[in-house]
């Protein structure tokens, strides 16, 4: 049978199973019609009502249309998060290091393969709530023009190229190659000229030259429309030249009518309200959603659109403007397949058992490989496996948190750096461990409270627990039980068959007992909503929607004392998980590191950030840290005294960085004998780095951002203007360059070919040769940059303009190949036009920026440099 003989089985068969339900077939319902056509019908068939409520990210079911509810949110930066366990590869910023397009592309592949075993599990369970869908919220392709930015760490970097060719891949992956459906929705955000300051985001008025909208914070965007048919943006909190960018006709000009955009476009999480509440843009909530709506965001997530009936009621909007954006995004939902047999969807086969398979957690740890960036090395690194005794030190070095970063999903085996050493090393040597210091100056490490230190009433080991099948624990609980200590991970399930997946409780209550008397840190790492109670008080609670990370607070113990502990959780929706946590009282933890490091042959020293440090909108406010950006970039006070202490030991040491933006580290760069940056590498970060270390992966990562030396290098971080900002505008000398990173062997460049002229629509084919002149095989990031040699507005020092990561064995020799275009040359000139001007460029390649010598020039090789004349 023929395809058309199939699809009309299939529509026969959806017209008699609505006709036995006494349901009216509708077109929309015919999958042999177009998109389009389908769309028009199910909205003509809508009431304005109905129409106003689709365009909440909590779009509720239509009955009597048989349009079931669908939740807009979800979210899958690096892995699908929020939605029960998932392979979590390295965080964004991370991955950029790589520099490696097919990489990124695999990964985004990979998501996109659990995303969709996950939501057709969940269809299968009657699951349609936050986290359960297939129109992700991801990729973040602003760019990271301050490294005090605390969400830097989901970008791509600072390079507008950079990020543009990262960010495609990953959309390229997420939505499939299927001719007709999509696999899920990539959304680029958030739209535009959005990087912090975080506490000042929902009021903040960008106000930047041409120049550098257009050839800085839209660039990557555009490439994520033009070439990657991006099927949704997600407009920012700020505002933009005095207006909204969720209302902004500037910005949505640009990308309907410039580009062609033509998908939907959503707000940032309760933006639409800021119109009204800190922005004084409107008045009301009605007029926000209205004039929100009429200048093209078409989906809100938050709940300002609940006013929309209001606002045509007054006049604000017409319904025929709903219609534009409600016919927006009721085609993606079309062409997710949401409204088609499953037997028609492509994607819709994926098993469940691709999630977290053996294959994904492979390519979890080749991610973190590649995305390894060797800073320093004085030829201690590979390691010599005959070491007899390692000692393994720092507060990241067993930091769960240090592998994933932020918007992260749960991973089932999370190997930390601890963990991935005693891996490599098995019995071959003694592998020592002390954390050495916290993170920062009142930020402690956390791990579960232990059953020992929990009793009953009844004096049993554990802690009296009472589940319970509403949110509130009301009634009779639907069983009890001791639990040995509370430490769950539900993922989207519930702890008993009569208990729903979402809106159930627990409580539990017992004693609690110190096992020494001091300063106790307790905490926990949770979703939805919990209360803590020490001694029948209320100590430490949250009261949010979604997973959040470890929070804490120190209270004084006791030995031989108890205290009474009780604990209410209640799981609204999203993952169930809840976590009790402490830090118990630690002594002379630099003396004890020290000892350590002195009994050992080596050290091992991990040290860095972590997402309970720089991140979202947070509420820190220590030394370095505010609000989840950063007001210096040194690493923590407590971290650099660890450093100085285990130097003084005279053992060498190389340092392992985990963090998500950029550092000063120039002490531990002038004084340790290698450093390497791991970033936030993922579920397989430290096999990952042990891989490195013993030279089983020849690092080849490159830094997708400029390491300053000082903050005091920097322009103010208010200030959007680009000039002193990213190596494109940075005229001092860095620690550590844009595209830097070290191997364990040697490249040399050669045979450089540039034509001497280029006419207008004419492309330049430019080509090296690269080889390997070490003993070693390993991969090489070839960079192509440009640089304007006059200009009629101010230019970059040098933009970058391609990039190849080739391998190479020892000896081997590959010819690399770019194509320029008048694109790649093009600028704003003074009259804000984009234009190619007549004159001289020129072109270097090398495995790293032209201008640096010396400690910055690695390996000793050379760029090669030619000109271009432009006629």
């Amino acid at each position: 049978m023929n395809k058309n003989g199939s699809l009309l089985i299939i529509c026969l068969f959806i017209t008699l199973s609505v006709c036995a339900q006494n349901k009216e077939v509708f077109p929309f319902m015919n999958p042999s019609l177009s998109f389009e056509e389908r769309v028009d019908d199910l909205v003509s068939k809508m009431t304005m009502e109905e129409k106003a409520d689709q365009l909440l990210y909590t779009a509720p079911a239509i009955p009597r249309l048989g349009v079931p509810e669908y939740n807009w949110w979800n979210e899958a930066l690096h892995g699908v998060a929020r939605s029960g366990w998932a392979t979590v590869f390295p965080q964004s910023i991370t991955l950029a290091a790589s520099w490696d397009e097919n990489l990124m592309f695999e990964v985004a592949s990979i998501i996109s393969d659990e995303a969709r075993a996950k939501f057709h599990d969940f269809q299968r369970r009657g699951m349609r709530g936050i986290y359960e869908g297939l129109t992700f919220w991801s990729p973040n392709i602003n760019i990271f023009r301050d490294p005090r930015w605390g969400r830097g760490q989901e970008t791509y970097g600072e390079d507008p190229y950079l990020t543009g060719r990262m960010g495609l891949q990953f959309v390229l992956g997420m939505q499939g190659d299927d001719p007709k459906y999509l696999k899920t929705v990539a959304t680029a955000k958030h739209y535009a000229v959005h990087s912090g300051p975080e506490p000042i985001r929902h009021v903040f008025n960008a106000k930047i030259s041409e120049v550098d909208l257009r050839e800085t914070y839209l660039p990557a965007f555009r490439t994520l429309v033009v070439d990657g048919d991006v099927q949704s943006v997600m407009g920012a909190y700020n505002m933009f030249r005095d207006h909204p960018c969720c209302a902004n006709e500037e910005l949505y000009g640009i990308l309907r009518n410039e580009w062609g955009f033509d998908g939907y476009i959503v707000s940032d999480c309760w933006a639409i309200s800021d119109f009204h509440t800190f922005q004084d843009y409107t008045q009301t909530p009605a007029e926000s959603a209205a004039i929100a709506v009429k200048r093209g965001t078409d989906l809100n997530c938050g709940v300002t659109y609940k006013h929309l009936a209001e606002a045509v009621e007054k006049g604000f909007i017409t319904e025929d403007e709903l219609d534009i954006a409600v016919k927006r995004i009721m085609l993606a939902r079309f062409k997710l397949g949401l409204f088609d047999p499953d037997s028609l969807v492509p994607y819709s086969s994926l098993p469940l058992s691709v999630n977290c398979s053996d294959y994904h957690n492979t390519m979890a740890r080749e991610a973190a490989r590649k995305s390894i960036v060797l800073l320093k090395n004085d030829g201690i690194l590979p390691l010599n496996r005959d070491i007899k005794k390692i000692a393994v030190i720092g507060p990241n070095a067993d930091n769960f948190e240090a592998l994933i970063g932020n918007y992260n999903g749960i991973p089932r085996n999370p190997v930390t750096i601890l963990k991935g050493i005693i891996n490599k090393t098995g019995t071959k040597s003694e592998v020592l461990f002390s954390e050495g210091s916290h993170l920062a100056e009142g930020l402690h490490n956390l791990f579960p409270v232990h059953s020992e230190y929990l009793y009953t009433d009844d004096d049993e080991q554990g802690i009296y627990a009472e589940y319970y099948d509403n949110p509130d624990c009301e009634g009779e609980p639907v069983f009890t039980r001791i639990d040995d200590n509370i430490d769950f991970y539900w993922e989207k399930y519930s702890p008993h068959p009569d208990i729903p997946h979402d809106n159930w409780s627990v409580k539990w209550t017992g004693w609690l007992k110190p096992p020494v008397t001091g300063k106790y840190f307790l905490g926990s790492w949770g979703s939805s909503n919990y209360r803590i109670f020490i001694d029948d008080e209320e100590f430490l609670s949250y009261n949010g929607s979604h997973h959040a990370f470890h929070r804490e607070k120190g209270i004084q113990f006791e030995k031989d004392n108890k205290y009474r502990l009780e604990i209410v959780y209640r799981n609204l929706s999203g993952d169930a998980d809840i976590k009790f946590l402490w830090a118990t009282p630690q002594e002379d933890m630099l003396e004890k590191a020290a000892s350590v490091a002195q009994s050992s042959d080596i050290v091992l020293l991990v040290l860095g950030l972590s997402q309970r440090l720089e991140g979202e909108q947070m509420s820190i406010d220590i030394d370095g840290f505010k609000g989840g950006d950063r007001t210096h970039l040194q690493i923590p006070a407590v971290q650099k005294e660890l450093f100085n202490r285990i130097k003084q030991t005279g053992k060498p040491v190389i340092v392992i960085l985990m963090n998500g933006s950029a550092l000063s580290v120039n002490d531990i760069d002038n004084r340790a004998n290698a450093i390497l940056l791991a970033g936030y590498p993922g579920q397989e970060g430290g096999n990952a780095v042990a891989d490195v270390l013993f030279g089983d992966y020849n690092p080849a990562g490159r830094l997708p951002v400029t390491w300053y030396k000082s903050v005091e290098q920097l322009p103010p971080f208010e200030d959007y203007d680009m000039e002193g900002r990213t190596y494109r505008y940075f005229r001092d000398e860095p620690l550590y360059p844009f595209g830097y990173g070290l191997s364990y062997t040697t490249f040399e460049y050669s045979d450089l070919e540039i034509p001497e002229e280029l006419y207008p629509g004419q492309e330049a084919r430019i080509s090296v040769s690269v080889k390997n002149t070490g003993c070693q095989k390993g991969e090489e990031v070839v960079q192509l940059y440009v640089s304007d040699e006059k200009a009629s507005t101010r230019r970059p020092i040098r933009e970058l303009k391609g990039f190849r990561r080739v391998s190479l064995k020892p000896g081997e020799t590959k010819t690399v190949s770019f194509i320029l275009e008048d694109e790649d040359l093009s600028i704003i000139n003074n009259r804000n036009e984009w234009i190619v001007e007549k004159g001289w460029f020129t072109i270097s390649l090398g495995g790293k920026q032209p201008g640096f010598k010396g400690r910055l020039d690695p390996q000793f090789t050379k760029v090669l440099s030619g000109r271009i004349r432009y006629k």
